[in-house]
């Protein structure tokens, strides 16, 4: 099986817009491709994770990517999937984004001796002048035509400012700057991309009477129809300050039934013939199911070592006597116990198990809480100082949230 009918096979292709031909030039290892980054953190998250894994496919097929970090464009802020206008950042700010980004995306892209490159769309926009941009981008594009583009109509109801409304122009404009400048013939991305990509092979074709293709990947929702790699805490990082490699773990090992066999086929580089095996699997093997996508995910993003790690460290939830080495720890301090002992209250919001006493209180009333396996009831319930030491006590709130806690 050749890479394009793999990615078809895994369910990554959403639109072409020209299947032949895209087909042949990926298959054949000709494609000079790129995908756009904003950087609007200093981390990239799970909602790039499909276009690295991508990204990466490409690559091991004899295909060039570009990783377009969005100097530039992240200046002025894209409308797409947005209700609200974004903030815009210094470039001081964007400038340090890249530079993690960069690090995180060598873990998938190899960037030596010519096989990928990173580029910044400011080398470009921000020293254009803006009467020789209208005059060569702006009769290239129909106003009635872009406010029928989906992006814009989301921002519509509550307001599209004129900053926004540049977005499509700048976004194809760095494929007419790729294109030329490193000889970039595909762009990829998101399928809410699909208008803005649209308006690059347009400009290209307008401006330079070339062909250039697009190919938009389907989005990483889940069974609901919701975008994955969101917690109640917030998004899930690849970077491992700010999502521990431990708990980047656990939300892969505790996504639905409905969703593994998906995610494993799109984010994963097991076999196919293996990940069908696993169609057939049911009742307790979906949970062996989801064991395999965390780790494989996890192995991706922090490496081999960190994922035995976080494995261990959850299976010893399920085991008994299974070592708590590995599991995500708390450390209280001695300024935290009143006359040696403390109660589960403030163990529950010292460990950031629970954001407030309230809401600790509310998980304990209703039988949430374990220490040890022991399901703690009482909310005035207090714990030896001496019972933190050494390997501390394992406090777990609900089903999939627990920590380590010792004393210092």
């Amino acid at each position: 099986m050749q890479i394009y009918e793999e990615l078809i096979a895994r369910g990554l292709i959403a639109q072409v817009t020209n299947e032949e031909e895209i087909k042949k030039m990926v298959n054949e290892g000709k494609a000079v491709f790129y995908i756009g980054f904003d950087p609007t953190a200093d981390s990239l998250h799970v909602g790039h994770f499909m276009a690295l894994c991508l990204m990466k496919r490409l690559q091991m097929a004899g295909n060039k990517p570009i990783a377009l970090i969005g100097g530039g464009t992240g200046m002025v802020g894209d409308p797409s999937g947005r209700s609200d206008m974004r903030t815009m950042m210094t470039p001081e700010i964007i400038q340090h984004n890249c530079d993690c980004f960069r690090q995180q995306m060598s873990r998938f892209i190899d960037f030596s001796e010519g096989k990928a490159m990173m580029v910044n769309n400011a080398e470009w926009l921000m020293d254009l002048n803006y009467i020789e941009f209208l005059r060569e981008v702006g009769p290239h594009f129909s106003v009635n035509n872009m406010l029928r583009a989906e992006c814009y109509k989301q921002r519509m109801e509550k307001g599209l400012s004129f900053l926004e409304f540049n977005y499509m122009l700048m976004q194809s404009y760095d494929f007419y700057e790729l294109f030329k400048r490193y000889g970039c013939n595909m762009q990829f991305g998101g399928d809410d991309q699909w208008s803005n990509m649209l308006g690059g092979t347009e400009l290209i074709r307008r401006k330079l009477g070339k062909d250039a293709h697009a190919m938009t990947i389907t989005l990483l929702l889940n069974s609901e129809g919701k975008k994955m790699g969101k917690t109640q805490s917030g998004a899930v990082w690849l970077d491992p300050n700010k999502t521990s490699p431990f708990d980047f773990y656990q939300y892969w090992r505790n996504i639905a039934d409905a969703d593994v066999l998906k995610c494993l086929r799109m984010l994963t580089f097991l076999p196919l013939e293996q990940i069908d095996e696993m169609d057939k699997w049911e009742g307790s093997q979906l949970n062996q199911a989801k064991e395999i996508l965390a780790f494989e995910l996890t192995k991706l993003v922090h490496g081999e070592e960190e994922a035995a790690k976080a494995q261990e460290g959850a299976r010893a939830l399920f085991s008994a006597g299974g070592s708590t080495v590995n599991m995500p720890t708390s450390e209280l301090t001695k300024e935290d116990f009143r006359e040696n002992t403390i109660d589960i209250l403030t163990v529950l919001t010292k460990s950031g198990l629970a954001s407030s006493r309230s809401e600790a209180r509310r998980n304990v009333e209703q039988g949430g809480v374990s220490v040890n396996g022991e399901t703690v009831k009482d909310i005035h319930a207090a714990f030896e100082k001496e019972l933190f030491a050494g390997d501390g006590i394992v406090v777990k709130r609900g089903k999939k949230n627990f920590k380590k806690v010792i004393v210092k």
